[in-house]
């Protein structure tokens, strides 16, 4: 891990915020995350496409840059090459940001000498975090540690990296907006798109920790369940559901732990009220147990 480079030029830029690009060779995937003190930020700085790379656009971010410097990387230009390419045909390089990884995961960024302080990146193995108009470095070598150390696929690992930004000092205007997006093959719904985690925060007070929750409601929308997350409709818990469904106005029988046709027909359509119906196994009388916690405590 390098250390920060900073940037201490005083002009004001339009866009001030902390990103992350990285790629993951496991997957592999290609991901980028943001947060701002910027409406919407998640339409303007993340780029990312399977097999090419990540972009993050950010200060008076020139949006060219990401599918520009995407179709670059896409035609085997490195990241330090793709960018270099951009920066020469742009007039307004001294007010951009730029973090991008390519195909090979190699990270690169600029900070131009335009860029509010504190301005700056820094990167390490298949990523790069940068940020301006932060409260000092401390926020990029924290989302970098975060980064490194963490756990899960690559949006937890983006997500906890953002968090660990803010944590240590984030955009000194406070926040507003958070992003992230993963690329990874067939990874969309229906499999047809590599698009797999699309998810912006456009305006909250807290939008990472609500970028956070979003993606564990894509998890379970989305993410086939596991084998062992797989429970029995029984006994307590079918008690615990009947209740719920009687909550959720599905139910009206008596709470008797029995999985017989009134409890079965009953969870059925509140499942497919909620657009959970992937994760219930109504002939087998078998749920996700993710499933079972989120009913419980919203009807619980």
């Amino acid at each position: 891990m390098t250390r920060p480079r900073g940037a201490t030029i005083s002009s004001f830029p339009s866009l001030s915020t902390f990103s992350i690009v990285a790629y993951d060779p496991v997957g592999p995937e290609w991901g980028v995350a943001v947060q701002s003190r910027f409406l919407a930020v998640g339409a303007i700085v993340p780029w990312a496409r399977f097999g090419a790379g990540a972009v993050a656009t950010q200060a008076r971010g020139n949006v060219s840059f990401g599918p520009q410097g995407l179709s670059l990387m896409s035609q085997g230009f490195s990241a330090e090459e793709a960018l270099a390419q951009l920066l020469a045909a742009d007039e307004g390089r001294e007010s951009r940001q730029v973090g991008m990884v390519d195909a090979q995961g190699t990270p690169t960024c600029f900070t131009g000498a335009a860029c509010h302080p504190w301005a700056g990146s820094l990167d390490g193995e298949h990523y790069s975090v940068q940020g301006n108009l932060l409260h000092s470095g401390a926020t990029l070598e924290a989302m970098a540690q975060a980064f490194e150390e963490g756990a899960g696929e690559l949006a937890d690992r983006l997500v906890a990296s953002l968090a660990a930004g803010q944590r240590a000092g984030g955009d000194r205007r406070g926040q507003q907006a958070a992003a992230l997006l993963v690329v990874r093959a067939q990874g969309s719904y229906g499999q047809d798109d590599d698009r797999y985690v699309d998810l912006r925060v456009d305006d909250a007070l807290q939008p990472i920790d609500r970028l956070q929750a979003l993606l564990e409601l894509h998890r379970l929308l989305y993410v086939p369940p596991k084998p062992e997350e797989w429970v029995a409709v029984e006994g307590k818990l079918a008690s615990d559901l009947q209740r719920a469904l009687r909550q959720a106005e599905q139910y009206t029988g008596p709470v008797t732990g029995d999985y017989d046709r009134s409890t079965r027909k009953a969870l059925a359509a509140l499942m497919a009220a909620e657009n959970l119906a992937e994760r219930f196994r109504e002939n087998e009388g078998l749920i996700d147990r993710r499933v079972v916690e989120m009913l419980l405590q919203r009807y619980g």
